[in-house]
């Protein structure tokens, strides 16, 4: 069954106008975002480069609706998901939780006890895909600068929004998804990354 996904011309509009709605750095981690999914992809034997794309475009297309923490994780769904391209809408639920336990969120849960509830609902419900790992791991991969080692992206967002009981566990679960992406490429994803080295140790 095909994704439901905009077309990538219709994602770039889409994250254009996000840009213009709410102007910041989320927008460069994006595109880094999708250009990690695309290389990754393309090494690949079951995925699509240009739909991993799309859906690392689109994971945080919920913060065109202004400066928000979690909520943007459901803002992106709400947007997404009634146009029609439910795919790209449930990874903007997914790609913040690598194990599917809503207390490893990183920052503050500014939205209703109502819509926490319902995201720990549909997590547990559905069963995530390849697509959804690789835009997890895609996530914790981008700066704003570039990519970076998992290492560097887990001080990056420490050092903003501090740690908690499951910070660790978090971790563990991005490490476990590399070494998944590592053998089913039969490489090192840093290998397919270029700048990474230069991004992580600012040189």
């Amino acid at each position: 069954m095909p994704l439901r996904i905009p077309t990538l011309e219709i994602a770039e509009q889409l994250l254009a106008e996000g840009e213009r709605r709410n102007p910041g750095p989320w927008v460069a981690h994006s595109r880094h975002v999708a250009s990690a999914a695309r290389l990754i992809a393309a090494q690949h034997p079951a995925l699509d480069p240009e739909a991993s794309y799309i859906l690392g475009l689109l994971h945080d297309i919920g913060r065109r609706e202004g400066k928000y923490e979690m909520r943007h994780v459901l803002d992106g769904y709400r947007f997404l998901h009634p146009l029609g391209y439910q795919d790209a809408a449930r990874v903007c639920l997914t790609h913040s939780f690598p194990q599917k336990d809503v207390r490893v969120a990183a920052s503050n849960w500014d939205c209703s006890a109502e819509e926490r509830q319902f995201l720990v609902d549909y997590l547990s419900r559905i069963e995530y895909t390849t697509y959804d790992a690789l835009i997890q791991l895609c996530d914790c991969l981008a700066l704003p600068e570039g990519y970076c080692l998992l290492e560097k992206r887990f001080v990056d967002v420490a050092l903003r929004y501090g740690t908690n009981d499951y910070t660790l566990p978090k971790w563990k679960a991005y490490f476990a998804l590399k070494e998944r992406f590592d053998q089913a490429i039969g490489r090192s994803i840093y290998s397919v990354l270029p700048g990474v080295v230069e991004t992580t140790f600012g040189f």
